[in-house]
């Protein structure tokens, strides 16, 4: 295979021709969208919503905007699809954790002791009020905590305007520091997290 192009337009645009070029763009990102799914739904799902979004990816690469340069917003957009296609056993994991304290979905990132010490106290409450948001404000919400996009990689993500971004997630930043109160330990660690 040869070198990948220098942007994700480019590696779809040769993708259309030489399908086997669209190989970089799951080796640029799988691993991200890999964690972001196992980070909401588990490893249990994890490899097949990244499976599947790859898969939609390369059957819709010809409705790709080239214009835009990564494909990353893309991506997670159809990767945040996919999850609301499986919305109930989100909820659910995280109820779960709400009742018990125990992450069934992130159990590893949460042996992460040292610097999570805090934090873990902050799990079930956070849990819960995560559970509570809507998934359009959820998405929003972790898309941006979680795989780091911007307000307008969310918004091309979502297909969403950027002010619909920002109102979304200070909705969702609102719920969840009035669902974990005012005390200072889940204030201010969960700011990290939220």
């Amino acid at each position: 295979m040869s070198p990948p192009p220098a942007d994700d337009a480019a590696t779809i645009e040769e993708s259309r021709e030489r399908p086997e070029t669209f190989a970089h763009l799951y080796d640029r990102y799988a691993a991200d969208i890999h964690r972001y799914v196992a980070r909401r739904l588990g490893d249990g799902v994890a490899d097949d919503i990244t499976a599947e979004t790859f898969l939609a990816a390369f059957r819709h690469r010809a409705r790709f905007d080239t214009s835009r340069h990564n494909a990353r917003p893309w991506l997670y957009g159809i990767a945040a699809h996919l999850i609301s296609r499986h919305r109930r056993t989100e909820v659910r994991g995280l109820r779960a954790l709400a009742r018990t304290g125990t992450d069934p979905v992130a159990e590893s990132w949460a042996d992460r002791a040292d610097s999570r010490v805090t934090a873990q106290a902050a799990k079930a409450p956070l849990a819960a009020a995560l559970a509570g948001l809507s998934p359009r404000d959820r998405h929003v919400l972790l898309l941006v905590a979680w795989a780091d996009l911007t307000y307008q990689e969310v918004a091309e993500a979502l297909d969403i305007p950027v002010g619909t971004v920002r109102s979304r997630l200070n909705r969702a930043r609102r719920k969840v520091r009035t669902a974990l109160g005012d005390d200072p330990m889940f204030v201010n660690d969960t700011a990290k997290v939220v």
